[in-house]
Formats: structure tokens, C-alpha cells, sequence
């Protein structure tokens, strides 16, 4: 049986009239009259961040000069702002740091794990990874005279039987980043774990979403971004977290100056200092550090499980209202309906993925969508209301039933 508009449009009311986390929107700028649902991709901005930054230009640097690095603390920032991420993510104090690109981090992690176990020789990733990663994984094997084997999440434990005893690191993310499809970290981890491997966990799609809880999961290393969930900004710096009991060994490839054990030294070979701080590499990117810094004060207060317990409501009121008012125009949806394999992204497929998204975007709600034919919707329960989950959906189906949105397939090289 049907439900009619006005119906669901009162259980989005109630859902989100009882919604205790509903005063966190006011810590976010969000646009007047838009939808934003592509804060899995780039965060909003964050209220404090504006003033952060206006002091950090204006008087830290502008009156500070570089006496703001001892001053001002900019010195100590990646081990600050990685103390903050790890609150987040379930990590205890001194195993974080912050800084530097994905990329770079991802790189450096993966260099690390691979060598902390010398005599392996398979490196094991998703064939489904982001590109970055898997690109990244090749890189890193090609170094260190590894093999490559792409092995899905859910082949993992059969692939291990056989082949686990060469295995020197699992890289994957617990988040599907076109379906939204959350895997299990801690069954995955042990499994890895009992082949005698480490794993190193993409958490771009997981952090400030989710509970993570690296040090109760038992989690080797640890990479992600800044600009996604935790809003710090495009192109926010990225953060490492590598256990307490790796430290001692843990060797990076990329041996840049600040992670030294005296890095004013100057010394003419490389020591690397004591913990997480000889994962530091290049100079610290100040502005958009502490943009970031900023950003994260937006979880002050905040219980990262009832954030959870929000997401899930959003998406499964999405997917209902899709169910509804989509489905019969021929809209599939490929996130799991299961609450304890979604992440905090729907996803639907439609041949015309690329031109409903940029119709879409011309009406007001912003999403995005993954080649060839997955619209995606991305929620942050920091900010995101079921009334907003409502109207993406109405304004999906206007735009087919009125088919207005240019069929087009996404032109190569466009930002989405």
C-alpha cells in the first residue's frame, strides 16, 4: 500500500521535532534553501572556522611572524589535531597525527606495515577500493618487490586460509564509497589478525560518521581524510594512526625532516623521534590545520553513538521514502537495508545518474553521484534532518516525472 506524501511528510516532522542532536546544525553555515547531501564527499563549513582562520592570518602570522610557531603553538599542531581525530576514532592520546594529504598518508602506511612484516610477500587489498588506494597499494608493491591480490571484504577469510601465512598487510575501508555498504571491521581485523598479518584501515568514509574504535578493535595502522565528516575544509589534512605497541619499529618511507627525533638539529642522517611524532613528514600546513582544529569543535559534547543512531534513522527514512516514491520510476537501491551493513550514505541507481544529479543540484539539493550510475546521498547527523531526506526524494521524483534533466552521460574529467 501506497503512502501518501502528506503522510510521510508528518513522520519526517515527528522524527525530527524528537531529535535530540538537532541543535548542532547551528554549528554549521549551511546555505539558506539548500539541501546538502554530499558532506561524504566535502563537508559544509563549520561556524568556528571563520574566525579561526581570521586570527590565524591576521595576528598570529601577521603580528606573530614566526615567532607564532613557539608561540601560538603551530609546532605541536599535527599531534594536537591528531589527539583530536583520535578521540574520534576510538584512539587513546599519542597515536594520532595529522598532516599532509590522504595520499601521502596512505603511502607512508602502507610502506610501514609492509615493512613491519618483511618475510610476506602479499600485499591484499579490495578490488572495489577508492582509486587512490588501490593505485597506492600498486606503488607501494612495486617498491617493495610485493604482490598485489585483490580480494573483496567478503572473500577475505577463504583467501586467508590458503594464502594468510604471506600475507604482510590487509588495506581496505570499512565503507563501501559508491554503495555505502559498511563491512565488519572487527571480524575482518581478526581474521587478518589470526593469519599473523596487520591491517590498515581507510577511515575517509568512517571518521566522525560512526564509533570506529580502533584501540578496542585492535587495529594495526589507520588512515583518513579531513574534509569529509569531519568538515575541515577542502582539502583538509589527512591523519595516520598507528598503534602504541608499532611505534618502537615503525619505519616510514617518506623520512622528512619534522618527523626526526631533533629535527632543529640538523643532523646529517635521520633518527626518527620517539611515537606517533616520526610519522610527521613535511612541514605542517598551518591554515588548514588548524581550519581543521577548528572544524573538530563542531563534536564538542557529543556522543559519537547517538550520531550513529541518527545516521541510521536518515538513511532508512530515505530509503522508505524512496521505496514510496522512487522505485516505481525506476530507481534502485544498492545500500543495504540492513542498519548494521549501511554506512552514512544512500545510494541509487539510474542510467541517468549524471543529469538527475545536476537537475537536482538546479533545484536546490545537492548530492552526487559515482560513474556509471549511482546517485548518491550522503547524511551527517551533525546537520542533516529527515525533512531534508524528504525533500531530496520529492524533488527527484518531480524532476523524472517532469523529465527535466539532460540524459547526457557524465562528460570525462568533470567534478561531480
Amino acid at each position: 500500500m501506497t503512502t501518501h506524501p502528506a503522510t510521510i511528510g508528518d513522520e519526517a516532522a515527528k522524527l525530527d521535532a524528537d531529535d535530540a542532536l538537532a541543535p548542532l546544525r547551528d554549528r554549521f553555515l549551511l546555505p539558506e534553501g539548500v539541501v546538502y547531501l554530499d558532506g561524504n564527499s566535502l563537508g559544509p563549513l563549520p561556524a568556528a572556522v571563520p574566525p579561526v582562520l581570521t586570527d590565524v592570518v591576521h595576528r598570529q602570522w601577521g603580528t606573530g611572524l614566526i615567532r607564532a610557531w613557539n608561540e601560538h603553538g603551530w609546532w605541536d599542531a599535527p599531534l594536537r589535531v591528531g589527539d583530536a581525530i583520535g578521540r574520534l576514532i576510538g584512539a587513546g592520546p599519542g597515536q594520532t597525527v595529522a598532516g599532509d594529504s590522504t595520499s601521502v598518508q596512505l603511502f607512508s602506511a602502507l610502506g610501514a606495515a609492509a615493512a613491519l612484516r618483511p618475510d610476506r610477500p602479499l600485499l591484499v587489498t579490495d578490488p572495489g577500493h577508492f582509486p587512490t588506494d588501490r593505485y597506492l597499494a600498486d606503488a607501494v608493491a612495486r617498491r617493495g618487490n610485493l604482490e598485489v591480490r585483490h580480494v573483496p571484504p567478503t572473500a577475505l577469510e577463504q583467501f586467508l586460509a590458503s594464502e594468510g601465512h604471506r600475507v604482510a598487510v590487509v588495506s581496505y575501508s570499512p565503507v563501501d564509497f559508491r554503495t555505502g555498504e559498511l563491512y565488519d571491521m572487527r571480524a575482518l581485523t581478526d581474521a587478518t589478525h589470526r593469519a599473523g598479518a596487520l591491517v590498515l584501515w581507510d577511515l575517509c568514509h568512517a571518521a566522525g560518521a560512526l564509533p570506529v574504535g580502533v584501540d578496542d578493535l585492535g587495529v594495526d595502522l589507520a588512515v583518513g581524510c579531513g574534509y569529509k565528516f569531519l568538515s575541515g575544509g577542502p582539502g583538509a589534512p589527512a591523519f595516520l594512526y598507528a598503534a602504541r605497541r608499532h611505534h618502537e619499529a615503525l619505519e616510514t618511507p617518506l623520512t622528512g625532516w619534522t618527523g626526526h627525533a631533533d629535527p632543529f638539529g640538523m643532523a646529517p642522517g635521520y633518527t626518527p623521534a620517539p611515537g606517533i611524532a616520526r610519522a610527521r613528514i613535511g612541514t605542517p600546513p598551518i591554515l588548514s590545520l588548524l581550519a581543521l582544529e577548528a572544524a573538530l569543535t563542531a563534536f564538542d559534547g557529543v556522543d559519537l553513538e547517538r550520531v550513529r543512531a541518527k545516521s541510521l534513522s536518515l538513511t532508512g527514512f530515505f530509503l522508505h521514502c524512496a521505496d514510496e516514491l522512487l522505485t516505481p520510476l525506476g530507481f534502485e537501491p544498492v545500500t543495504p537495508s540492513a542498519p548494521e551493513h549501511r554506512a552514512s550514505q544512500v545510494s541509487l541507481r539510474h542510467p541517468h545518474a549524471y543529469g538527475l544529479v545536476q537537475a537536482l543540484a538546479e533545484k536546490g539539493v545537492i548530492a552526487d553521484m559515482r560513474a556509471p550510475d549511482l546517485l548518491r546521498f550522503g547524511v551527517n547527523a551533525l546537520y542533516t534532518t529527515h525533512q531534508d531526506m524528504l525533500t531530496a526524494v520529492v524533488r527527484l521524483r518531480d524532476v523524472v516525472r517532469g523529465n527535466a534533466y539532460d540524459p547526457t552521460p557524465q562528460p570525462s574529467g568533470r567534478v561531480v
